[in-house]
């Protein structure tokens, strides 16, 4: 593919294009998906093709095709160019790039256990041994639903621009998707679903003990079902869990602080910001509130050395101590806001452009232990996981519904609470944190943005978190 990409940018050169850059993309995926134990859905998947993107007289033009072949390869830069022509007439403020630390350079994740070290039928045999391990692990009440979802995919990139960069990718990822239905004729029902996710091979089966873990979190479910009792009606501390904490930093953090979403690109598509391109500097929350957003961690579900515009990636301090510090670039926001491009630009295929994303979104630990989290605590709320959760179209107001919680009392977890609702806004969240626990956890998900909608995967994170006492709902 190294000959078509190169073609491609020199092409582009000679129609007078500013800039040009070609992206080979190919992504091949298996999956088996399953509903109570009995296989519903598998399938193999393949996708790859070649983006081109180029500027023109200030305006952007991208084309796809997949196609592999010098012709169109040929059409598929006209059908850029012509487009960037076409809309530069109407460009308010020409888009430029500013410069960046491009690289040339190959890499790779390796695979402890290859997909391929095990058949398809002991693939399909862990579907079912989940199934019967976690149906016969309640007694009073009834699993209803185990919806299981297991993907493997392996992403091969070769990123070329005019400006000098070239990069070579190979990324495996494996995926899995739960969801548990725990049911009680007279006490209802709890739903709970779950997306692990990692760059690597099989080893992360071994890893996720799934085997444990789900039948652990099914018999947690129905004695929350059976047991749970309302929450405190009187401001309390609540502990919030990381998985809860991850969620948080990534709607509240994360996605205000896109720099394109910041200049309103985004407003009619995913929303708006709270962050405004002149609050750099400004304080957000308090000392504990540190939001790194960070592609390079090994074996990371959004890990990634290179963005799509071949440029370097590092951490991202995105709030620094409760004072918001920078935005996520590309190369064209970068020189909006005089700053060179942190590397965010990262494209779901060979059919998407490159746009601004988050990769692997976390607060930064402290150094308390769960137990010195809450040994000082009378009276207040441990909230582990969520079962529901919204956010405004700004990212400011926000609120979570609690699923396995539990009441504290005398510096103990006590009995299961059902349902407890925090209603916060970003501010007040990053401000009422008085400790922060040293256990630092990451939870996937795939990450939706753009038009058309482009979804790709991510880790968030952090340490469990005590607020100062705040006045929690139900449902």
């Amino acid at each position: 593919m190294e000959d078509l990409i190169i073609y491609a940018v020199d092409y582009g050169l000679r129609l007078g294009a500013r800039y040009v850059e070609a992206r080979y993309h190919r992504i091949d995926g298996f999956s088996i998906t399953s509903r109570n134990g009995a296989i519903i859905a598998s399938g193999i998947d393949s996708s790859e093709g070649i983006g081109i993107r180029v500027l023109v007289d200030g305006a952007i033009g991208f084309s796809s095709t997949n196609r592999l072949d010098r012709e169109s390869i040929r059409i598929a830069v006209e059908n850029a160019y012509r487009d960037a022509k076409n809309h530069s007439k109407f460009m308010k403020r020409p888009i430029e790039f500013g410069e960046a630390r491009l690289g040339r350079a190959r890499y790779s994740v390796i695979e402890k256990k290859p997909f391929n070290s095990i058949d398809i039928e002991s693939k399909v045999e862990i579907h079912r041994d989940l199934w019967d391990r976690a149906s016969s692990s309640v007694k009073e009440a009834r699993l209803g639903v185990l919806t299981i979802s297991y993907g493997e995919f392996i992403e091969s990139k070769i990123v070329v621009n005019s400006d000098g960069a070239y990069i070579e990718s190979t990324i495996p990822r494996i995926s899995m998707y739960y969801n548990i239905v725990v049911m009680h004729p007279e006490k209802g029902s709890l739903q709970r679903f779950e997306q692990l996710g990692a760059s690597g091979g099989l080893e992360w089966l071994d890893i996720w003990r799934l085997d444990e873990a789900i039948p652990n979190e099914v018999k947690i479910y129905e004695k929350a079902l059976l047991t749970a009792i309302e929450p405190p009606k009187e401001e309390i501390p609540v502990v919030i869990g990381s998985e809860i904490v991850g969620l948080i930093v990534h709607e509240s953090c994360g996605h205000p602080s896109e720099a394109d979403r910041i200049l309103g690109r985004e407003a009619a598509q995913a929303g708006k910001s709270f962050i405004k391109p002149n609050m750099i500097g400004e304080r957000i929350g308090n000392e504990y509130a540190t939001v790194i957003d960070d592609p390079t961690i090994p074996n990371s579900y959004g890990f990634y050395l290179y963005d799509d515009e071949g440029v370097a990636a590092r951490p991202r301090y995105l709030y620094r101590e409760g004072v918001i510090n920078e935005f996520l670039h590309n190369r064209w926001t970068a020189k909006i806001f005089g700053v060179e491009s942190n590397g965010a630009a990262r494209s779901m295929d060979y059919m998407s452009e490159p746009i601004i994303r988050m990769s692997n979104t976390y607060l930064k630990p402290g150094d308390y232990s769960f137990e010195e989290l809450i040994e000082d605590i009378d009276l207040g709320i441990y909230m582990k996981s969520y079962m529901e959760w919204n956010i405004d179209d700004e990212r400011w107001s926000q609120r979570y519904v609690g699923l396995e919680a539990y009441l504290i009392e005398r510096g103990e977890l006590k009995t299961f609470v059902r349902n407890p609702v925090l209603e916060i806004t970003t501010k007040s969240f990053y401000s009422l944190i008085d400790a922060v626990g040293k256990e630092l956890r990451f939870y996937a998900g795939t990450c939706g943005k753009g038009e058309p909608m482009q979804g790709v995967p991510v880790w968030f994170g952090g340490p469990d978190v005590r607020l100062k006492k705040i006045r929690v709902k139900t449902l």
